[in-house]
């Protein structure tokens, strides 16, 4: 081979090497900056996301980080699993992804020092109000800091339930209160199914696996089971309000039939510490914990949705809409400690 071939060759790998690693470089380098675009657009989709409809981080971003305070926890409206925003971005009161965190963090902030639970609900949903009396109970023996209640128009069924974790529990003179109990339901439509021409029909492994399901009625088996669940949960509702009263099991079954209390009411049968305006009850937690200042998240949605709410709430339901509603709410079969307000 010549000299010339030789260097032809030498040359000729030296390009294929350079090209290789050109190539290489070229592509890592290509998939950063892809990533980095992705990111870049995702984050600025959240960005977008979080200005129109809100998010638990913004409404918590303003917690105090440098002087002591005390913590409101808003719980309104029905207990649910929620993010707080209908589909609409409207605001829909109870935030309990928004809650539990917020109490995750109080309990990292050495300047928080008590829980407020400011309530104006008629209860909801078995798991959620176990899962946040669960954390509230945490908080208290993680941090030794005291936790009060204040029930405002209603404080019913699972918002006693919450209650139960304070240390001391004050209502409005005019507060509905009470209906310790659970509730199931579902419904038998299979009557209008027939009417209607319509038949459902599902294939079970067992005779039980579609109990509960609107196209027929409960059989008394059916109604057994359900009603076993009922009585677990009930029997632990009863238990918690007899540990947060201070009462045994036997005082609290007695005055846990179901049935709604007014504050005197509830007071004199050992259901609340006493009554109180709002104005009055602040007054007495900042002598108790010699702290003034109380902090309540921003829980109220972004542009979008306070636009979308507002229209939102000049349109009204019409009938299957109200239907639809309440199936979705109360038909589920889902356990509830729920109290449904008078005229709903």
């Amino acid at each position: 081979m010549s000299k010339k071939q030789t260097t032809g060759l030498v040359i000729a790998a030296v390009i294929f090497v350079v090209a290789g690693i050109i190539s290489v470089v070229t592509n890592a380098l290509s998939a950063k900056f892809t990533r980095e675009q992705e990111e870049s657009v995702n984050s600025g989709l959240d960005s977008v996301m979080d200005m129109f409809y809100g998010s638990n981080e913004k409404a918590l971003a303003d917690m105090p980080m440098n002087h002591d305070f005390i913590a409101v926890l808003p719980i309104e409206g029905t207990i649910q699993a929620s993010s707080g925003t209908d589909l609409y971005g409207t605001d829909a009161g109870y935030n309990h992804d928004l809650l539990m965190e917020y109490v995750d963090k109080l309990m990292d902030n050495g300047y928080n020092k008590g829980i407020i639970l400011r309530l104006n609900t008629p209860g909801g949903t078995v798991y959620e109000a176990d899962e946040l009396y669960l954390k509230l109970e945490e908080y208290k023996e993680k941090t030794g800091r005291p936790v009060y209640a204040y029930m405002e128009n209603t404080c019913a069924s699972g918002g006693v339930y919450l209650a139960s974790s304070a240390d001391e529990q004050y209502a409005n003179r005019i507060t509905t209160t009470g209906s310790i109990g659970v509730i199931m339901t579902t419904y038998d439509m299979s009557g209008l199914y027939e009417k209607l021409g319509i038949k459902e029909v599902n294939i079970v492994s067992a005779k039980n696996k579609d109990m509960g399901t609107s196209s027929k009625p409960l059989s008394a088996e059916q109604e057994a089971i359900y009603q076993s669940f009922v009585d677990e949960y009930y029997n632990r509702f009863v238990e918690i309000v007899a540990k947060g009263r201070n009462m045994s099991v036997e005082q609290v079954k007695k005055l846990a039939d179901g049935r709604v209390y007014t504050a005197t009411q509830a007071e004199q049968n050992g259901l609340i510490d006493g009554i109180k305006t709002e104005e009055e009850f602040d007054a007495y937690v900042k002598e108790q914990t010699g702290v003034k200042e109380f902090y309540e998240p921003n829980t109220t949605g972004g542009y979008l949705a306070s636009l979308l709410g507002s229209i939102a709430q000049t349109k009204e339901k019409s009938e299957s809409e109200v239907l639809v509603d309440l199936v979705n709410r109360l038909g589920s079969g889902v356990p509830m400690y729920y109290a449904e307000p008078i005229g709903q």
